[in-house]
């Protein structure tokens, strides 16, 4: 590619390998006729290939101002790309949404390792028509999100991602293939949104989180220290829920948690 400081506060580690890209575009489901939200447009390897794949709107969100050049060269004979400069994390979704005539959309992302949980929390939690996510992540993070409970991995992440679609690792991708090269090992994660999605989503997030905060505390210590209720009704609401308040974040099933959060609401705890 045309010479270009990489620079390390965004995080930048772009790959070129055609056949890799076009995996991803592959992994992420895209149709001829699919609009798709790209984060981090880099050089525009991966948006050019997503181009080449859909006839769809392509909105290509990149924060470094300084690729503008680079990315008009690159992708100017296609139409359908429509490039944003900007934060992803401070770009509303109603503009999101806007930008594509409020129709649903596919999200694809190499994203930079520092950010990538927000990110992700983020799009599950901005109420937007979104079908997919696919996303190249740092592998060990990758691991945890597909993580099975009463596991080491299996966290408040896990959790939330299950309960708002079916989470897959596609494939590893090694360090090697990127410029310039991380010290860590990538994989593709890809979240094919449910349809009838989980509603109240944010709420169960707060909540998920809450019981993971310390993970060597019981789920009543947890709650107790996050929502300042006294033991004895938090006790009772997890008892209500046919959970022993002596259990840990990481044996609940996700179904426990929608169950749990119902009653903390209903208790008006939260």
């Amino acid at each position: 590619m045309e010479k270009f400081n990489f620079k390390k506060k965004y995080g930048q580690n772009f790959l070129t390998d055609t056949n890799l890209l076009r995996a991803i575009v592959s992994d992420a489901g895209v149709g001829a006729r699919d609009n798709v939200l790209e984060i981090g447009a880099g050089a525009g390897a991966l948006t050019t290939q997503l181009a080449e794949a859909t006839s769809g709107k392509i909105v290509s969100v990149e924060i470094d101002r300084e690729l503008q050049p680079i990315l008009e060269k690159n992708l100017g004979a296609y139409p359908n790309i429509q490039l944003v400069f900007g934060d992803i994390l401070k770009i509303a979704p109603e503009e999101i949404a806007a930008r594509f005539n409020n129709e649903p959309f596919r999200v694809v992302a190499n994203l930079p390792y520092y950010i990538s949980t927000p990110i992700i929390f983020y799009l599950i939690e901005s109420g937007l028509a979104i079908k997919s996510i696919t996303v190249m992540l740092q592998q060990e993070l990758v691991d945890r999100i597909v993580a099975v409970p009463n596991t080491k991995d299996y966290g408040g992440i896990s959790v939330i991602l299950g309960l708002y679609g079916r989470v897959t690792k596609t494939r590893d991708v090694p360090r090697t293939l990127f410029t310039p090269q991380p010290n860590v090992d990538s994989s593709i994660l890809s979240i094919e949104i449910f349809p009838d999605r989980q509603e109240g989503i944010v709420e169960i997030s707060k909540v998920v989180k809450m019981c993971f905060s310390m993970r060597r505390k019981t789920l009543s210590n947890n709650l107790v220290h996050g929502l300042g209720v006294p033991r004895a009704e938090v006790d009772k609401v997890l008892t209500e829920c046919g959970i022993e308040p002596s259990a840990r974040a990481e044996s609940l099933l996700r179904e426990k948690y929608i169950a749990l959060t119902t009653a903390l609401k209903n208790a008006k705890f939260i």
